[in-house]
């Protein structure tokens, strides 16, 4: 399935991890980029991506407070953002800062898949 000129961005500290999802999402069609620094998210500019997977613990930044901000921008609160955590404790935090989704980690490529699909697909 394509999904010409749809773009993810991902933010995680985990360089095995982006690279990963950075695959999968191209193979099945998105344009990705990517970020080991949460930071970077609260400078996007006007490059905005149509949605962002966002780690909730990042060297440095909390992701939940990236996405609190992020939400509470006007240019970017309508990006769907999907928080993803390999602690299940966060999720409840994770929505409350504004989080469109969670997904626990280690979770199946099927359901990011399918959770990025139901935003923007």
């Amino acid at each position: 399935m394509m999904h010409r000129s749809k773009r993810v961005m991902i933010a995680d500290d985990d360089p095995g991890i982006l690279d990963c999802l950075s695959i999968m999402l191209e193979y099945d069609g998105y344009e990705v980029s990517s970020t080991l620094n949460g930071a970077n998210l609260l400078r996007l500019g006007d490059d905005l991506p149509d949605l962002l997977l966002l780690d909730t613990w990042m060297s440095g930044v909390d992701g939940r407070d990236v996405c609190a901000y992020l939400k509470g921008n006007e240019p970017t609160k309508k990006i769907p953002i999907i928080m993803i955590s390999a602690s299940k404790d966060v999720e409840a935090s994770a929505l409350q800062a504004g989080a469109d989704a969670f997904l626990e980690k280690p979770f199946e490529m099927d359901d990011l898949l399918s959770k990025v699909e139901q935003y923007i697909g």
